[in-house]
């Protein structure tokens, strides 16, 4: 593994073979790594697991999150070649290969995190196995002028046409709504109420979302959005980011899903503007991760990008309106300024790490969002009574109309900001 700063990790080759390059970020979850996998918000980058062990539940057919692997590379410490679970289809290594992606592992991924973590994301590539072309890069990194080129070629990758390049992904793993339910009950996930009772019953989960159409804005759309709006008998149509706000008003939908995707969200200034025609129609919106990114653009805010990101299974976010804390889901490098924020968009949920943006609530339109996963495969389950939410506001466009939020947020970037720099001053 070869950071831009010139850093180089030796390891073991696993996967696939070859060169290449990538945005190298880690990922703090301590399972869900098939979710990882699968997930196309992963787009262009080589991914880093932090938690020693990866694969010992081997590949799962069934949990995918979309037909095929969308990242660019994959660093683990260790893999498991002979796991153990009664729905396992196989292990990493010969998942990596089936999908050509270049797996490294045995390696420091320890102080591969932490240079990520002080120095910040940045590119990277690996080089693996006995081709001409990884020859030539083993040989480069021994020959100061050759490796001086191959650092500006990493240096120079950028992730580009994110969203155009992984919408629709999610559709080879699509199944019916009684398939998903049943399947829920037995191996995944029913719905959990905002007060952590889980729902059984399809009938009474279905309910209050039966009769109601909602469009899947697929811009990397992970499939268990589509699950959890299925296990709430709403219909589903997906529809890919190409799709206008003309195309989707003409299906005659209660409520649009904006989904999950990769990239930078102030480049896709064409969905913005479609985004913007959809707000005044009066649908209910609701967007996750990029969408919300994407919703909050369409309304005036601004984004940037963070240091290293949030991604892992163990982000805590405090809900405003109750002062609650619940661990979320995450996987994102961008996040919407707070000071950005427009009249009628409420701050509804915090990162309680660093303070940044992690949901909004729209006062004047029909619409809310969250940055974080409420529909994460792996878990944590606590914010999917979201996806509830979603349907009390398709049923009632009124229902965010007087929220506001009773609990302060806490600063905790200046805090935190504060207790890192005493610390190096003890140090």
């Amino acid at each position: 593994m070869v950071l831009a700063n010139g850093m180089v990790f030796e390891g073991s080759g696993f996967g696939s073979e070859g060169c290449v390059i990538g945005e190298t970020v880690f990922t703090t979850g301590m399972n869900g790594y098939i979710e990882t996998l699968t997930d196309p918000s992963y787009y262009g980058q080589i991914v880093t697991q932090t938690f020693p062990l990866i694969g010992n539940y081997g590949d799962i057919p069934k949990d995918h999150e979309s037909a095929r692997c969308n990242l660019k590379g994959y660093i683990v410490r260790e893999w498991c070649d002979e796991p153990s679970n009664f729905r396992c289809g196989g292990d990493v290594d010969s998942y990596l290969r089936s999908q050509n992606i270049i797996g490294l592992y045995d390696i420091d991924t320890r102080r591969l995190t932490k240079v990520l973590r002080e120095a910040g994301v940045m590119n990277g590539m690996i080089i693996s196995g006995s081709s001409k072309e990884a020859v030539e890069a083993f040989a480069a990194l021994n020959d100061e002028k050759k490796k001086a080129e191959l650092l500006e070629k990493i240096k120079s990758y950028k992730i580009v046409n994110a969203v155009e390049s992984v919408t629709g992904s999610a559709s080879g793993v699509e199944e019916p709504a009684d398939v998903v339910f049943s399947e829920s009950v037995q191996y995944r996930f029913v719905p959990v109420t905002a007060g952590g009772t889980k729902i059984n019953d399809p009938e009474l989960a279905m309910k209050d979302g039966k009769g109601k159409k909602v469009v899947l804005w697929d811009f990397g759309a992970k499939a268990n959005i589509r699950r959890e709006l299925l296990k709430r008998g709403l219909e589903v149509v997906t529809v890919p980011s190409s799709y206008n706000a003309e195309q989707i008003k003409a299906l005659n939908p209660d409520g649009i899903m904006l989904s999950n995707g990769p990239g930078d969200p102030a480049e896709n200034t064409g969905i913005i503007e479609e985004i913007k025609k959809l707000l005044k129609t009066g649908i209910p919106v609701f967007g996750i991760c990029l969408g919300h990114q994407l919703l909050a653009l369409a309304s005036g805010a601004e984004t940037m990008k963070l240091k290293y990101g949030h991604r892992g299974a163990n982000q805590p976010v405090k809900y405003l309106k109750t002062g609650r804390v619940y661990i979320s889901s995450q996987n994102h490098g961008y996040a919407v300024k707070n000071e950005t924020l427009p009249k009628g968009a409420e701050l509804s949920f915090v990162n309680t790490n660093d303070g940044t943006c992690e949901g909004l609530v729209y006062t004047n339109v029909p619409a809310f969002s969250v940055q974080f996963h409420p529909e994460a495969c792996s878990g944590p389950l606590d914010t999917s009574f979201l996806f509830d939410e979603f349907v009390k506001l398709i049923n009632n466009p009124s229902y965010f109309k007087d929220f506001k939020p009773e609990y302060e947020r806490v600063d905790a970037i200046k805090y935190f900001a504060s207790t890192i720099k005493q610390t190096k001053e003890n140090a």
